[in-house]
Formats: C-alpha cells, structure tokens, sequence
C-alpha cells in the first residue's frame, strides 16, 4: 500500500452494553474500528458495524465463549503495527507496563476508562477512555487515529455525558 494514503481507524473500549448515540458521529468516516473490550454483547458490536467492521478483544467482564472476541488484536495497518488488548493482563496497566510487554508501534487498551495518549520514542500508548455507561466521573470518549505511512496522529474525542 501506498505510504502516502491515510488510514482512519476508530477506537473504542469500555461500552459495557451501551453505545451512546453520539458515537456514530465520532468515529464516522473510519474504515476500522478497534474495541479494547468490556464490550458487554454482541448487540453492541453490531451496532458498531453500522459504522465500519470491528474487530474487538475480551476485557475483564466479557464472558467467555464469545466468538466475534479474541484475546489480543496484533495487526499492521500502512507501515505501522498496532496491538489491542483490554490492559488487565498486566495487572493495574500502565504505559510503562504495556510497552515492556509488547513490542507494536501502537498499543491500545481499555480497562481504567481514563483517556490516555503517551508517545514514549516514537510508540504511542492509547486509551480511548469508557465510551459506556458513565463511572468514576469521567467524561465518556472515543478516539480516532490516523496512520500514514509510519507517521500516526490520534486525538481523543469526547462523547456528550
């Protein structure tokens, strides 16, 4: 593929059976969307896919057996190689902990529901933040990132409460 050809991709986690209607408009335009997990059915996945195809991992309240998740998400998108996983496999995740354990360009999670961007010698750390159910009054969100070539730019996108 081209380097020269943007890539949209949306990320979200922590829906936890709920998607808020203002999602739609966040992640329009994506040709992805990436779920960091707490999913909470497949009714939520499917109405994802109105916006784009989704490919989605278990978090830690996810029951198992669901066929549409896997544990991990590893996959390179232009030039860049992105691994999406829920965080709790580390324990409490953090960006230092996430990077040590796992070699992409891009590491996305979910988990904490705290909004997270953090670029450590050109790897980025995301955290779309929990575009669910409100909890631990934090503002709900979403992100959407852009590759191009080997070049990635990610902005978080806050959903109305």
């Amino acid at each position: 593929m081209n380097g020269d050809v943007s890539r949209l991709i949306g990320l979200i986690s922590d829906t936890h059976g709920l998607v808020r209607p203002d999602v739609h408009n966040a992640l329009a335009g994506v040709e992805l969307i990436l779920h960091a997990g707490d999913v909470g059915g497949d009714d939520i996945l499917d109405e994802l896919q109105l916006i784009a195809p989704v490919h989605a991992v278990y978090g830690n309240t996810d029951p198992p057996g669901q066929p549409r998740l896997t544990d991990s998400i590893e996959m390179t998108v232009g030039g860049v190689r992105v691994h999406v996983s829920h965080g709790h496999e580390v324990g409490s995740p953090t960006p230092v902990k996430l990077l040590a354990r796992y070699s992409a360009d891009v590491i996305v999670y979910g988990h904490t529901h705290k909004q997270l961007l953090t670029n450590a010698d050109g790897r980025w750390v995301v955290n779309p933040g929990a575009a669910g159910p409100r909890r631990f009054d934090l503002m709900p969100s979403v992100a959407r990132m852009t590759i191009r070539g080997r070049d990635v730019e990610i902005e978080i996108v806050s959903l109305a409460s």
